[in-house]
């Protein structure tokens, strides 16, 4: 039995849950903008004081990205420096697929593909291509939306487009009856514990020295 804590703060919430073998034990969530960094130490602080299974955690999972760049390093910041301090492994999921999970946790699309997408500024988006057990269908990109936005899958099979960016899609869609758009849906540490797990059993750790976040796009910062 493996007992992960997870973080999730790569979006609008910051989210800590801790999963025993991929059931969830506990959660917590704030959902206020920018206050990750004050955050995200109380909240990781509540479930472990008040963890009911009487263990310690066997690894730290975090959201990697893509996502808010600000939010990602808060997030990977803190699962690395729990990882040095408990002498634990680190495990990193992908945002999108959290994303993914939780549509089809909610909708359980079996005839669907979903595509989550996280708003990238102007018309760009980072998305991916998920089917119903939360499996990669196409790789994680950075894409500028347009009309022809899968159009080849579109014409074949009807598609959940989910997250803050699907917004930006809907109006060149022109109705078309195989999109479908579920625009309020964002990652949780909630929906990270079956991933986790099965990373942790196939020990498929990250280099806590060397690990940074997803990011997709590179990052740049302001000169002073």
């Amino acid at each position: 039995m493996s007992l992960i804590l997870s973080i999730e703060t790569s979006l609008k919430k910051c989210s800590v849950a801790l999963h025993d073998a991929g059931k969830l034990l506990a959660y917590e969530e704030v959902g206020q903008e920018r206050s990750h960094s004050e955050q995200i130490t109380v909240l990781v602080n509540n479930i472990l004081k008040n963890n009911i299974s009487g263990k310690m955690p066997a690894a730290i999972a975090v959201s990697k990205g893509p996502g808010s760049y600000t939010g990602l390093r808060i997030g990977v910041a803190t699962a690395k420096g729990l990882c040095y301090a408990m002498g634990l492994p680190l495990i990193a999921i992908n945002t999108l697929q959290i994303i993914a999970a939780k549509v089809n946790q909610k909708f359980n699309p079996e005839k669907y593909f979903v595509c989550p997408m996280i708003d990238a500024r102007r018309m760009e988006v980072y998305t991916a291509l998920f089917d119903h057990e939360n499996n990669f269908m196409e790789d994680t990109e950075a894409k500028i939306l347009d009309g022809e936005f899968h159009k080849d899958h579109l014409a074949e099979k009807k598609l959940i487009f989910a997250g803050d960016g699907s917004e930006k899609l809907k109006p060149l869609m022109h109705g078309n009856s195989n999109a479908l758009f579920v625009e309020h849906i964002l990652p949780s540490a909630k929906l990270m514990g079956a991933f986790a797990n099965d990373l942790y059993i196939k020990n498929q750790f990250e280099d806590i020295a060397y690990f940074e976040p997803y990011y997709l796009k590179e990052f740049y910062t302001k000169p002073l």
